[in-house]
């Protein structure tokens, strides 16, 4: 299953990385990723069209360049639009400024101040950096639509077990998607709607909200951690306190 966030992720300046939306009501935040290109974008907004569900694309800058009109509908349907590099590069595997100098190039195409790192590989670093001028959205639930090993019954499994409010669903624009996403995305949209379900984009409000929560669960867990030293250090294993006595 693939509701994994990336290992190294989970310890480092989590507060910095949004992974899902706080949410009270049934709303769910649907992304998209590596698009667009035309032998899946017109399907994907067609699909949301039918269910008037709203979306967010991160797109790769050198595939707005090449495909402008379908970048510009994107927009024009109320879709919400991010970043996702350049050229799609890995941010474990390139150097510092070559990997930061791709944002900025995707950017000049792009202009959005979300930002989701390809294959969800980012550095402590680069988030250090990318925060300045980024939200960095991450993902609760990572459909699995890129996988070849995965048929596509088991990619709406996935999403359909996991997806709750507030949940960021990933799928993918990109031509090795093509036969899971068509099965699952369609279904998934009709049986969350049948729910009672709205698919919203994500929105600066949104974003400070989950920032706003992860810095207090940052909070409660840093003091908790201070309670426990303080126990800690007051009772040891095998030590017996006593009342000291005046001699």
């Amino acid at each position: 299953m693939y509701l994994v966030q990336p290992y190294v992720l989970k310890s480092i300046q989590t507060r910095h990385l949004i992974w899902r939306i706080p949410e009270k009501e049934k709303v769910v935040y649907l992304t998209f990723d590596d698009g667009p290109i035309p032998e899946v974008t017109p399907f994907v907004l067609k699909t949301l069209k039918k269910y008037n569900a709203k979306a967010t694309f991160f797109c790769v800058g050198d595939n707005v360049r090449k495909h402008k009109k379908y970048f510009r509908q994107i927009v024009e349907e109320g879709h919400a639009i991010g970043n996702h590099t350049h050229n799609h590069v890995d941010g474990w595997k390139n150097k510092h400024p070559e990997y930061l100098d791709n944002v900025d190039a995707g950017d000049s195409y792009i202009q959005s101040k979300m930002f989701r790192p390809p294959y969800g590989h980012i550095t402590p670093s680069q988030i250090q950096k990318l925060r300045k001028n980024f939200y960095i959205v991450l993902w609760s639930v990572l459909s699995g639509d890129f996988d070849r090993n995965t048929t596509p019954a088991k990619c709406l499994r996935n999403v359909l077990r996991y997806t709750k409010s507030g949940s960021i669903v990933v799928f993918h624009e990109n031509k090795k998607a093509i036969p899971r996403l068509k099965y699952a995305l369609p279904r998934f949209l009709d049986q969350f709607s049948k729910a009672g379900y709205r698919f919203e984009p994500l929105t600066e409000e949104v974003l400070e909200k989950a920032l706003k929560k992860n810095l207090i669960n940052a909070s409660n867990k840093m003091m908790k951690r201070m309670l426990n030293q303080v126990k800690t250090k007051r009772k040891k294993p095998g030590v017996v306190y006593s009342k000291s006595r005046a001699s």
